[in-house]
């Protein structure tokens, strides 16, 4: 009579590791120990894929492809656990290896009963790589002690952190503490920064307060991890409010919170607030380093306060953190933003005598600025000099070039350098070929724009939704919304929905193309669709009431924007400013020029260059200087718009001395003049003030005075 069973689950199986089978005896541990020792000395042979030793019995090789036997065998000799470890290795390196969960599970509560943690994670890495999944179950429902339960999957936890397998960690995470079992800390925190690194905050936040209410103790480390998510998202706010938990609780906060902080509220603007937290450090004795102040000297850069970046940088460098080729980038960049290719030229120099060596950054930097303010000449030179110096340009600065030499008109040269780069390398992206048919379509050329457009997608690259929105852009400016709405079904059809920007997009185009039903039924989709019109919606809608000379209307749409909330930008306050000066209206012009300053909102050069030539329209010159005086003492650099306006002003009035001082000044900043500001310069000259400027610019080329 044949004995049949039901096979026994995975935890009676646990719980009973002999179960009834045909096998009669198990081997006798000598043997088994002589046999693996044996087998370990000759792994060379066997991994020849020679045959394998007949010292090895029968029996003994039973346990490579059936599970159960291996467990009997393991558990014979569980109290000497290295041996059970290289029985089990030995089984596994054999080919027909049938490895269980059980077998698995038996082996590790072996070596974690007994200590060798070690071997213990390299049995689990197996595990993991074989995907046993069931390892989880059996730990956390009691079959094995607690102890050894927790020892095991925190293991479990920490190789899945490093694996990046969120998922599995959260999995495990909640199936422990909703048994009882407390993770290490360490490997809470692991997973926090898995959470982080993936932009998580919400998860973030529920993993930590689940950590808090079963009683583990976050650290330092911890909390940095959380105020880092908070502080990357935005959410400043919350991140001060748990630095203050972190402190009520006694956990002390180090350099890193306070770094974490300092670039999370420079991030946000709140640059005051972020001094505070360096001196607090100060106050506390820690150490403050380049990365303390980094945040501090881009968040003033980029609000244009250069001088209170610089002197940032002499406080650092006296608190005995020395300036890095980052530090001197960053101010290069806030320089280069605001125009100030003078100063920031200089400072390469500066790095160059403290013996830091500029890298690609710095000259991408540099070319940047110089191709902002048109002058393609000196960024070509910076090119060659960056090669000279053994710098491999890359992607970014011929991006920078070609934008450049598009922003001038100059598309046969653009197109020539896109045509090197296929050639020499690095090979063109998405970004090459969007800037170049932006370019394009700015000239009206779209025939070459779709060209180029196709060319992009024939080399295999996916344009972006930036790529379709300049395509749409250009559409617009030439007048056909048919063909705009035609790329965004192709957007669509290519996983891009409209998005805010796409609705902007369309509406300031038909705003400015006169369609204003269109535009007007466009807004109404939109909020049907969920969207909440931002600034950049309602400045286009002021934009186009201006344009039509609509003042009035215009401001109805703007105080309509700020009583639902919405904070206008500098440029909803530039082209307010601009459209109510160049039309005489100063008072209403200067009105919301001081308005915009109480709000917080920095005007620029375009801003100003608004004011100053209203100004001049209405012979209110000496009251242009002065905004043209304040704007330089602020660190915003005139541009050639500033200069050929003042020089246009001063000729009409013929103060000739004055306007060829304002050209010599223009050329000294390297801002190079156009066919407007040669206009603006000789048109009312007679035939000897002619004579006398050129004979004045002849001077200054040769360098006199």
């Amino acid at each position: 009579m044949t004995l049949s069973f039901r096979p026994l689950s995975l935890k009676a199986r646990f719980l009973f590791p002999f179960p009834f089978s045909s096998y009669t005896s198990i081997p006798e541990t000598h043997s088994l120990y002589d046999a693996v020792q044996y087998n370990n000395n000759n792994n060379n042979i066997n991994n020849n894929n020679t045959k394998p030793s007949s010292v090895v019995s029968d029996h003994f090789r039973a346990a490579v492809a059936e599970p159960d036997f291996l467990v009997r065998v393991l558990n014979t000799v569980r109290d000497r656990p290295v041996l059970a470890l290289r029985f089990f290795r030995w089984a596994e390196r054999q080919t027909g290896f049938e490895g269980s969960e059980l077998a698995y599970l038996v082996i590790l509560e072996i070596l974690a009963r007994n200590g060798l943690m070690r071997s213990a994670y390299w049995v689990m890495e197996r595990a993991v790589a074989v995907k046993i999944d069931g390892v989880v179950d059996v730990l956390v429902n009691g079959d094995v002690s607690s102890e050894v339960s927790v020892k095991l999957l925190d293991l479990l936890l920490w190789i899945c952190t490093k694996n990046s397998m969120l998922e599995k960690c959260l999995f495990i995470f909640y199936k422990m503490v909703r048994k009882g079992l407390l993770p290490d800390v360490k490997n809470c925190n692991r997973v926090l920064r898995l959470l982080r690194d993936r932009s998580m905050v919400n998860e973030a936040k529920e993993f930590y307060n689940v950590m808090v209410e079963c009683g583990i103790r976050p650290t330092t480390v911890t909390y940095n991890t959380v105020l880092d998510l908070l502080c990357k998202e935005g959410q400043v706010q919350q991140a001060l409010e748990l630095l203050l938990q972190m402190q009520k609780i006694g956990c002390a906060p180090n350099h890193v919170t306070y770094n974490v902080l300092v670039n999370g509220l420079s991030d946000k603007g709140e640059l005051e607030q972020a001094k505070e937290l360096v001196e607090e450090m100060l106050q506390l004795g820690l150490k403050v380093s380049s990365y303390t102040y980094h945040p501090l000297i881009r968040g003033y850069c980029e609000k244009g306060l250069i001088e209170e970046a610089w002197s940032v940088g002499e406080e650092m460098l006296s608190r005995g953190a020395s300036p890095t080729v980052v530090t001197y980038n960053t101010i290069m960049y806030g320089l280069c933003k605001w125009g100030r290719m003078r100063d920031a030229r200089l400072l390469l120099s500066v790095m160059i005598n403290k013996n830091l060596v500029p890298d690609l950054v710095s000259y991408n930097t540099l070319i940047y600025g110089y191709c902002r303010l048109e002058n393609i000449g000196e960024a070509f030179l910076l090119f060659v000099e960056l090669r000279y110096r053994s710098l491999v340009p890359s992607v970014v600065t011929y991006n920078t070039l070609i934008d450049g030499l598009c922003r001038l008109g100059n598309l046969d040269v653009a197109m020539r350098l896109k045509d090197e780069m296929i050639k020499n390398g690095p090979s063109p992206d998405v970004f090459t070929f969007t800037i170049l048919v932006r370019g394009l379509c700015k000239k009206g050329n779209m025939p070459v724009a779709k060209e180029v457009f196709d060319e992009m997608l024939r080399r295999g690259l996916q344009p972006d939704r930036y790529a379709y929105i300049t395509r749409i852009v250009g559409e617009l400016r030439l007048g056909d919304p048919s063909k705009a709405f035609g790329m965004q079904e192709e957007m669509l059809a290519k996983g891009f929905p409209p998005d805010l920007i796409t609705y902007n997009v369309f509406i300031d185009g038909l705003y400015k193309l006169g369609n204003l039903k269109e535009a007007s039924e466009l807004m109404q989709k939109m909020l049907h669709n969920g969207f909440v019109p931002d600034h950049v919606t309602y400045t286009s809608i002021i934009h186009a009431h201006l344009m039509a000379g609509h003042l009035r209307k215009a401001r109805v749409v703007f105080y309509e924007m700020l009583s639902k909330g919405i904070s206008p930008s500098v440029v909803t306050y530039t082209v307010l400013i601009h459209s109510h000066a160049v039309r005489g209206r100063l008072e209403l012009a200067i009105m919301y020029f001081f308005e915009m300053r109480e709000m917080g909102i920095y005007p620029n050069v375009i801003t100003y260059n608004a004011l100053i030539n209203g100004l001049c329209k209405v012979g209110k010159k000496n009251q242009a200087y002065k905004f043209f005086t304040e704007m330089q003492a602020k660190g915003i650099s005139a541009n050639k718009y500033t200069y050929t306006i003042l020089i246009n002003e001063n000729c009409n009035l013929g103060h000739w001395e004055e306007a060829l001082r304002l050209y010599k000044d223009m050329l000294d900043r390297e801002i190079q003049p156009d066919p407007c500001t040669h206009s603006a310069l000789l048109k009312h000259l007679n035939k000897d003030y002619k004579l006398h400027a050129v004979q004045f610019l002849e001077n200054v080329i040769r360098g006199g005075e």
